[in-house]
């Protein structure tokens, strides 16, 4: 796969020298709020999640996120398609941006547009979905922008900073994608 290009931000290959910058995300409370994970990790953790990530299937393989600022592109996170189901054609999206200086710009809701685009188009998938803590209000918004439904809720189902949080289901379909396209 080519590098996916958006107006403002473009999706490439994860390479070695991004372990480093993930590793120093995936450690930052703020960033790992809104994410699966609650445990300090270390530099070996992170250099093993990338070691198996090599070795997924092309389709599943996570996506380094970049801007442009000036010539150059500034790497500020990751996403990724997985769990994709062939029989069902379906699979689950997920996005970290790391870098809280480029959070509130837009660009959550640009690359999960770009990445269900890349579901329909290349990977010839009829749904996408992701799974969101109510407390993300932030990412929910992203998320409805770039065209994703409330389909179910999983209450009190992850138990993060003391308290239970509800897990919210969101989804969309290649015909939502196909009507929502033909609109604009």
């Amino acid at each position: 796969m080519s590098i996916i290009v958006g107006a403002r931000v473009r999706l490439r290959a994860v390479e070695r020298g991004d372990v480093k910058m993930f590793h120093e995300w995936v450690n930052d409370p703020e960033v790992t709020r809104g994410l699966g994970l609650y445990l300090p990790m270390s530099m070996a953790d992170e250099e093993n999640w990338f070691e198996a990530m090599t070795k997924r299937d092309q389709s599943e393989k996570p996506l380094a996120i970049e801007v442009r600022k000036g010539r150059n592109w500034k790497l500020i996170g990751n996403c990724a398609v997985f769990g994709i189901d062939q029989v069902n054609r379906s699979a689950e999206l997920g996005i970290m941006i790391g870098d809280k200086s480029e959070w509130d710009k837009g660009y959550g809701s640009e690359v999960m547009t770009l990445l269900v685009r890349h579901c329909f188009e290349t990977l010839n998938l009829n749904r996408a979905f992701l799974r969101v803590f109510t407390e993300n209000i932030r990412a929910v918004r992203s998320y409805e922008k770039a065209g994703f439904v409330l389909e179910g809720r999983l209450r009190e189902a992850v138990y993060k900073i003391g308290k239970y949080d509800d897990v919210l289901l969101m989804g969309v379909l290649r015909s939502e994608w196909t009507s929502r396209r033909k609109e604009k």
